[in-house]
């Protein structure tokens, strides 16, 4: 069987230049050139040109992380991002065949404004780094983390937070929780979401689970990064992640594991949907 599997990139960067998206094509064309099936890879650019997939056409969404604020400020792709989000969620409620969908930082945080999940807020100073993600009881049994050690390393990069989670929401929606960030003991603030299995086929994270360390060390030449960094956990922190970049336990596990797993998982699952519909 030579199915095709379109996969739709949503590019949420607004023109600003981003090692991210570079990272997500790549992942995507390696799970493209290593793969018996068609797959097809299409990119739309959000939030500069204000291009949307259609969700009928593409089986796989990955929506990226991007600069400013998520809540809405009256730009003309925040409406059909809204949609998109609750399109593909009823799409899935009311049909055999599902869409999948991985959201990524910004994208995380619009879909937890979406779906009032919790409180999303500037946090107090921006955060950036490889940093220590920990499972909560829910994630110890989350399918994407199966390989990745407790606490696992992902790229941290951002100026807001989803903190004080909406429960009565989350289990209305059958949403859970599957990683917060690291325990600070001297900082009397709470930990905040870091990863959301939304449902069977969303799932979505706060970190850049498609981070390298090459993309790490270029972000790392901006001047702004490394004094946010060195100015919220100092010096020694800087210099231990450009020692601890390129460790295969840490960013390079995360990025070989999360997002190839998602794609392979999601076309598994489209697959067999489809051979079942055959029979």
């Amino acid at each position: 069987m030579n199915q095709a599997v379109r996969i739709a990139i949503l590019d949420m960067n607004n023109s600003f230049p981003n090692q991210g998206l570079a990272n997500i094509i790549q992942i995507s064309e390696n799970f493209k050139n290593t793969n018996s099936e068609q797959i097809s890879i299409e990119v739309f650019d959000v939030r500069y040109k204000n291009e949307m997939p259609n969700i009928e056409d593409f089986d796989i969404f990955i929506s990226s992380g991007g600069p400013g604020n998520p809540h809405k400020e009256g730009f003309a792709w925040e409406t059909p991002y809204a949609n998109f989000l609750n399109g593909i969620w009823d799409y899935n409620k009311n049909n055999e065949d599902k869409k999948y969908l991985f959201l990524i930082c910004h994208s995380f945080q619009l879909a937890v404004i979406n779906w009032k999940l919790a409180n999303v807020c500037k946090r107090k100073s921006y955060s950036f780094g490889v940093m220590p993600i920990h499972k909560t009881e829910e994630g110890e049994h989350e399918i994407l983390f199966k390989n990745l050690p407790e606490p696992f390393y992902a790229v941290d990069s951002r100026s807001y937070q989803c903190i004080e989670p909406n429960d009565e929401k989350l289990n209305e929606l059958g949403m859970k929780v599957v990683a917060i960030e690291k325990m600070r003991p001297n900082i009397q603030l709470e930990r905040a979401l870091m990863a959301i299995r939304f449902s069977d086929e969303i799932f979505g994270t706060q970190f850049h689970p498609e981070a390298n360390p090459a993309g790490m060390l270029e972000n790392l030449k901006d001047e702004s990064n490394k004094q946010a960094m060195i100015s919220s956990f100092g010096m020694e922190k800087y210099l231990e992640t450009l020692d601890r970049i390129d460790d295969e336990d840490k960013i390079i596990l995360t990025q070989k594991e999360i997002l190839p797993s998602f794609l392979k998982m999601a076309q598994d699952k489209i697959l067999q949907a489809l051979a079942h519909s055959l029979d």
